[in-house]
């Protein structure tokens, strides 16, 4: 598989050197593999597949389950005691069942090559294809961002409950030993659910990626010569793709926002209740947990809300295509043409004092430059048609036909914060 991608990437990227195309794009694949293998997620043989599924039961189900009953240490000194262990271990496992439940349909189903829609790839331009290498070579970067300060913090954790905790923790045999084997078990325990967790996410956040550059490369019909046509079968194209990712993807997002938000409520009833005891020590765990469910959530929440933005730009963009090619130019007086005639690329707004400030993010699909195009070639009905067209047919990321915007993500928070003040005030009277 790997080199079947190798070899799509290499074939279309004509403008780069063989040497300096083929070591630079065989290193990124290599590295996203390379993430795939560190989950054990592997179903090109029916011994690996079962491999994957024994690590997952292992270390995913076995190993917190041990660790919770056999070391709950409730005879403890208080700074060893583990009063919010179930809090952590049930939602993180949780998470990583639905993130491998996922990943393992995507890779029986279709294949890395066509999950990330590399076999579609030689259709897009230079630009996007260029574009999209970047992305899957920052991905694994984004990934390592995100595990690794969570594992090492967990694991300086750990490495000081085992080692300060004396005969208070149980062992068998030899204590050391026994620590140290228990203490690398949870460590990578810990280590695979949340790469698991991210990982998905971030794929999620890859694929949303890679239609930002096609709808980016699709806002440029509108500044060349093009008919209705064209531009409508590349946008019903983009539309089935996000379709696509949208049908991939609506369990998972919508299983982890309902886990999120119940693990948090229930973590915020416990740790305020008056007879808690809330410090590094005994909650320290619940909050790396807490920070991973959440990060994992907001990656997949912005992404959609991202790519939802930006494909509900191109109405924008094609309203005001129309309004430019519609305005006569030549009857216009000395002052306007002036501002008309500075077409593509330049903003409207490019004569008044700004004090050279660009508008907040501005790109091809949103912002304040003029169009000046090809489009008087197009008759005015078939211009009219077309933005009724982008008006009535918004593209996006759904859950089970809620677009996931901007709208529903304000609505998302509202609720969590509302639930949030609830709860706070029937603990510790905050109204």
């Amino acid at each position: 598989m790997e080199a079947e991608v190798t070899k799509l990437l290499l074939s279309r990227n004509k403008s780069i050197s063989p040497g300096h195309s083929f070591h630079e794009t065989n290193y990124e694949l290599k590295s996203y593999s390379s993430g795939l293998k560190w989950v054990f997620l592997d179903y090109s043989s029916l011994w690996r597949a079962g491999l994957s599924w024994s690590i997952f039961f292992l270390l995913n189900i076995g190993v917190p389950i041990v660790s919770h009953f056999v070391f709950s240490c409730s005879n403890c000194d208080p700074s060893h005691k583990r009063p919010y262990d179930s809090l952590v271990q049930l939602p993180l496992s949780l998470f990583g069942a639905i993130s491998f439940i996922s990943l393992s349909s995507f890779a029986r189903t279709y294949g890395l090559r066509r999950f990330l829609f590399l076999d579609k790839l030689s259709e897009e331009s230079e630009k996007v294809r260029e574009g999209y290498k970047q992305q899957l070579h920052n991905s694994m970067k984004l990934l390592s961002a995100f595990v690794l300060p969570c594992f090492l913090a967990d694991s300086v954790y750990k490495i000081w409950w085992f080692s300060s905790g004396g005969t208070q923790i149980p062992y068998v045999c030899d204590t050391y030993l026994s620590k140290t084997i228990v203490c690398i078990l949870l460590m990578c325990s810990w280590l695979y659910r949340i790469s698991i967790c991210f990982l998905v996410c971030v794929l999620f956040k890859l694929t949303c990626s890679l239609q930002i550059l096609r709808l980016e490369d699709f806002a440029q019909v509108f500044e060349r010569e093009s008919d209705v046509a064209s531009i409508m079968i590349e946008h019903l194209r983009i539309r089935r793709n996000l379709r696509v990712i949208s049908h991939r993807f609506r369990l998972f997002i919508l299983s982890t926002l309902i886990l999120v938000t119940i693990s948090q409520f229930v973590s915020l009833l416990v740790t305020t209740k008056p007879s808690s005891t809330i410090n590094i020590s005994t909650a320290g765990e619940l909050a790396l947990c807490s920070i991973t469910l959440v990060t994992g959530l907001f990656i997949c929440l912005r992404s959609a809300a991202k790519i939802t933005h930006k494909a509900q730009a191109i109405t924008s963009l094609a309203a005001k295509w129309h309004a430019c090619a519609t305005i006569e130019f030549d009857e216009l007086d000395d002052e306007t043409a002036t501002i008309a005639s500075l077409g593509a690329g330049y903003s409207v707004t490019s004569g008044w004092d700004t004090d050279n400030e660009e508008g907040d993010g501005d790109d091809v699909l949103d912002n304040t430059n003029m169009v000046l195009t090809f489009a008087n070639t197009i008759s005015y009905q078939k211009r009219q048609a077309l933005v009724t067209y982008f008006e009535h047919n918004k593209a996006g990321i759904t859950v089970y036909g809620f677009m996931l915007d901007r709208t529903w993500l304000h609505t998302i928070v509202a609720i969590q914060l509302s639930l949030t003040l609830w709860t706070l005030n029937k603990t510790i009277g905050i109204s």
